[in-house]
């Protein structure tokens, strides 16, 4: 912790002080939270079950609703009970752990996306080798590294804000403790803490940003070898994650890629990425899947109706 820090707690401004308005944003943000919760936790249910989707592209797609579903899990209780406070605060230990957990996932989740654009390239590109490339031990190898990859970064945020010193005022004209919000209170110089920051969270969103993407444009020239049935396979599933990659990235490099600052829309575009962007993820892959649709139906055919499932067996 910073020397001569006097901030035990911050005080969340929230989006609004006004009653009525939070209380519908309440309703709003609580009912995006039990969509994503379900819809996610389907989704990794569906893929443990179903023999069907044992390929590499389901397992990242498992891993990536998970990660999803704990990500979401950092940010929207605590913003849906505040919503019912007169005073929002929030300990400097738990700013702490919010900022580490918020970004400790959302490195997952960026390392994840990666590996389903190489899997994606593997199979299109390569299907003859696919089950030889993407096998079991280079799907784990992935996950550790999505989790190194995380830690490493969230680590670093937590590690500059500890570095600060805070003094009076206390409070975040915020839902949620981020680094920049946090760079705003601190009482010291922040601009090369802040350059720091720029370098670690912009490089992380850019350049694996234009990686995704270059893979995508590898992927699209090779399709022209590919018959019309095929290529219009492809270009569905790279569909899906061509989409899930620009509602997680563009807002993150907004929010990243700039000096220490902060604007009024900052709020609305943090929620886009770390409550809406979640809730979209499982929607996104299954309403463009048969194979997931087809899936989840059964899955939950055999949830609701187990008498049947015992009859037929």
């Amino acid at each position: 912790m910073g020397q001569n820090n006097n901030v035990t707690e911050f005080i969340l401004l929230g989006f609004t002080q006004d009653p009525a308005g939070q209380k519908a944003l309440f309703v709003v943000f609580l009912l995006i939270y039990i969509v994503t919760m379900v819809g996610n936790l389907l989704i990794v249910g569906t893929v443990i079950v179903s023999p069907s989707l044992g390929s590499p592209m389901y397992f990242f797609l498992a891993s990536l609703s998970l990660m999803d579903a704990v990500y979401s899990t950092a940010i929207s209780p605590k913003l849906i009970v505040d919503l019912l406070r007169v005073k929002k605060t929030i300990s400097f230990t738990a700013c702490i752990s919010q900022l580490f957990i918020e970004h400790l996932f959302g490195g997952v989740d960026i390392v994840i996306l990666v590996a389903m654009a190489y899997d994606r390239y593997v199979a299109i590109c390569k299907p003859l080798h696919y089950l030889i490339i993407m096998n079991r031990q280079v799907c784990i190898i992935f996950l550790v590294m999505a989790w190194v990859v995380g830690f490493a970064h969230a680590l670093f945020q937590v590690l500059t804000v500890c570095k600060l010193s805070f003094c009076a005022p206390n409070i975040i004209d915020h839902f949620g403790c981020d680094i920049y919000p946090l760079l705003l209170l601190a009482c010291t110089d922040t601009y090369f803490i802040g350059l720091s920051v720029i370098g670690n969270n912009g490089a992380m969103c850019v350049v694996i940003f234009i990686l995704i993407l270059l893979s995508y444009g590898i992927i699209l020239r090779s399709l022209k070898n590919h018959s019309q049935e095929g290529r219009c396979k492809a270009l569905f599933t790279c569909g899906s994650h061509i989409t899930v990659v620009f509602l997680f990235f563009v807002p993150c490099i907004f929010m990243y890629v700039r000096p220490v600052s902060s604007f009024p829309i900052d709020k609305a575009v943090t929620v886009f990425y770390t409550i809406v962007t979640p809730m979209l993820n499982p929607l996104i892959y299954t309403l463009r899947n048969s194979e997931m649709k087809n899936s989840i139906e059964k899955l939950l055919q055999n949830l609701l109706s187990p008498n049947r499932l015992s009859l037929s067996s």
